[in-house]
């Protein structure tokens, strides 16, 4: 038991360092315009540049996790990344600033589905969604230190300061990686009952080829409604610090520390989400409802509040309907993961999570880049806020209509209670 809660509490640290690294740059956002004299759609491409190699990484690392082992995969990511983000105070021109922040992306594509990988190595089924909850429950809040941290060393010191500051984080995180966490639990296999060996060994028998799943309109509605999630993620990650200080008039350090609130609340949902995802599961033993029923209803309130939050006045307001939607919207993330987990064979994990990451990013490539040309065209927030609402309008519906789950679970009373490690 300790074993497995340690790997996801270095899990929790890892996604709260990546989160920090990649929202310093919506926070240093205001300093860097002023410094290169960027206009929206410039900066709306520093933004979406990172997810150029992210995308693509994300597959890649799935891929490579699966062959190579998600330890060996996450050290290698975090190192990459964390550099990545040291490099970013050397910059001195837009095109250089454009090649950190791709490799940069490269850099942290394989996180979520290396993340996958190692929760599948140490956790029974029953259990799964909640461990991802928790273990990726520290992306949002490493964005909301992004805020107080990067505004205040940016402040003080300047903003290249800061990414020295949270890359050496990153380096001390990959030493204790290293030292303390392992591939698989010890004698993994005897600790399963027969039963669920023998279920293991059919069903790894019949398994589906990965290229069986990538077709599957259930990964693949799955990865739309990852989109629509993405969308408004990286909307209000890229954005949201430059509309506090744009529409609001606040100081760099202020908007550092206002937008703490909506990263704090999208952190509780999404250790909230998973937990609720296998409650229902427990009760029900329908997992088809328990994915289903978080992911459909949270992404509508989501779209609700975002398309509201771009039409108030008030800074209370906008910030409060921001925290709710980010709220449930993050409810959904360990869902798309649990689909993965409920209906993917074990080898192939680590590639499907890492193809849903692939399509899911390519909103990254999308939100930043057209909320900038949305900017410089109506000159308002308002037309972006709605568009964003939209999209997750659009992700809950697809998986309302497709997300079907064929494959029969194991029963949670087969599995027992014992912990596998």
């Amino acid at each position: 038991m300790a074993k497995r809660w340690l790997i996801v509490s270095l899990l929790f640290f890892g996604g709260c360092i990546s989160y920090l690294d990649r929202a310093a740059l919506s926070i240093a956002a205001p300093l860097i315009v002023r410094d290169f004299n960027l206009d929206p759609a410039q900066l709306g491409f520093v933004f979406s540049v990172f997810f150029l190699g992210y995308a693509p990484m994300s597959f890649i690392g799935g891929f490579a996790a699966d062959r190579l082992g998600a330890k060996r995969m996450f050290a290698v990511t975090m190192a990459v990344w964390s550099l990545a983000c040291g490099a970013t105070a050397a910059v001195v021109s837009f095109p250089f600033l454009i090649v950190v922040r791709f490799i940069f992306g490269m850099g942290e594509g394989p996180l979520s589905a290396t993340t996958v990988k190692m929760v599948s190595n140490w956790f029974a089924h029953r259990e799964q969604a909640t461990a991802v909850g928790i273990a990726i429950a520290g992306q949002p809040l490493g964005a909301a230190l992004a805020g107080p941290v990067v505004g205040v060393i940016a402040a003080s010191f300047g903003w290249r300061v800061s990414f020295i500051c949270i890359a050496a984080v990153g380096l001390v995180w990959v030493a204790l990686w290293v030292l303390l966490a392992k591939e698989k639990p010890a004698g993994l296999a005897g600790r399963l009952d027969l039963p669920v060996k023998q279920t293991a060994a059919a069903r790894q028998a019949t398994a589906p080829r990965l290229r069986d799943h990538l077709k599957s309109p259930t990964i693949i509605a799955t990865s739309v409604g990852f989109f629509s999630f993405t969308y408004v993620l990286y909307f209000f990650l890229s954005w949201f610090p430059m509309y506090l200080v744009k529409v609001h008039h606040l100081s760099v350090e202020h908007m550092g520390l206002v937008s703490v609130i909506p990263w704090v609340s999208g952190s509780i949902g999404l250790a909230a989400g998973g937990i609720i995802c296998d409650y229902v599961l427990k009760i029900t033993g329908n997992a088809l409802l328990a994915r289903k029923s978080v992911l459909v209803v949270n992404l509508l309130v989501t779209a609700v509040c975002v398309a509201l939050a771009g039409k108030v006045d008030g800074l209370v307001a906008a910030v409060s309907l921001m925290a709710v939607g980010v709220f449930f919207l993050y409810t959904t993330t360990s869902v798309y993961y649990a689909i993965v987990l409920d209906t993917v064979a074990k080898q192939s994990v680590g590639a499907v999570s890492g193809f849903i990451n692939l399509v899911a990013n390519l909103a990254g490539v999308v939100a930043p880049l057209l909320t900038g040309y949305v900017l410089s065209w109506t000159g308002s927030f308002t037309y972006a806020f709605t568009l964003a609402g939209a999209v997750a309008l659009v992700g809950a519906l697809c998986i309302a209509k497709f997300v079907v789950i064929k494959r029969d679970l194991v029963s949670i009373s087969s599995l027992g209670e014992t912990p596998l490690a």
